[in-house]
């Protein structure tokens, strides 16, 4: 007779203090100090592509807009390799750039179907906040600073800057409760993307308030470093990633289908 298969891990999601996620950054920046190489290549070529996009998009908002929505949605894609950093030191095991780049190998194509997804919810966003804008502005908006003068400061009477800021937030709710520990858990394990995906949001409801402070800290960090001409990234992406990682490690745990209640 043949063996029984081996007995699969189930994945338990844990409930955690509001304040969880200053832990997070705490171990993500040591993994960086122990590590930093890797996540400050990760940085400068994110800080560069920033940079190119600034340049280039200067004079045409949407393009701008589209192109740091989808920078903000695929950059935690981006740093998978850091992932496998903080994995191989939480692991006791040294830990190189060769180590970052081999979590890109083609074994399979799970991350790029996830990259894609969160392609097409960025793609939706700019197409939904262009429609938003075009209709309701009292002005043609083609630039940034066309974008501040008649969205921004448009004065008390017009409500379009506070109903496009929430719609972003509507709209960006469930893309981050799909991803927040989605990528890290697509490296980790060797299940597939709706798994991931529904594990990731069972996390964010699970912890609504340490998400909210999380999701907060991302922005914050995130603004702060594209507000330095991209210069601060080059430290914020490594920091977010491996904090990341640990979000994922302290979120989502594993064991034996036997020890169910």
């Amino acid at each position: 007779m043949s063996s029984p298969p081996p007995t699969e891990p189930e994945y338990e999601v844990v409930s955690l203090p509001c304040s969880r996620p200053l832990v997070w950054l705490g171990r993500g920046w040591w993994d960086l100090m122990r590590c930093p190489l890797p996540g400050l290549a990760h940085g400068l070529a994110a800080a560069l592509f920033g940079g190119a996009l600034i340049w280039l998009g200067r004079g045409h908002f949407w393009f701008l807009a589209g192109a740091f929505s989808g920078f903000l949605l695929v950059a935690p894609l981006l740093a998978t390799g850091l992932y496998a950093i903080s994995r191989s030191l939480a692991h006791g095991r040294q830990a190189t750039l060769a180590t970052a780049l081999a979590a890109w190998r083609p074994r399979d194509a799970r991350l790029v179907r996830f990259g894609l997804l969160l392609a097409l919810a960025g793609t939706g966003w700019v197409l939904t906040s262009a429609s938003l804008i075009t209709r309701f502005a009292g002005a043609p908006v083609h630039s940034p600073l066309d974008f501040l003068r008649v969205v921004v400061l448009a004065g008390s009477d017009n409500h379009l800057f506070e109903a496009w800021l929430v719609l972003g937030s509507v709209l960006a709710a469930p893309i981050f409760a799909s991803s927040v520990v989605a990528i890290p858990m697509l490296l980790d394990r060797p299940h597939g993307v709706l798994t991931a995906v529904t594990t990731s949001i069972a996390a964010a409801l699970s912890n609504p308030a340490a998400m909210a402070l999380w999701a907060t800290i991302i922005l914050a960090l995130t603004l702060l470093g594209m507000a330095t001409l991209m210069v601060g990234m080059v430290v914020v992406l490594p920091w977010l990633a491996h904090s990341s990682w640990h979000a994922y490690r302290d979120l989502v745990r594993t064991r034996p289908i036997g020890a169910r209640r």
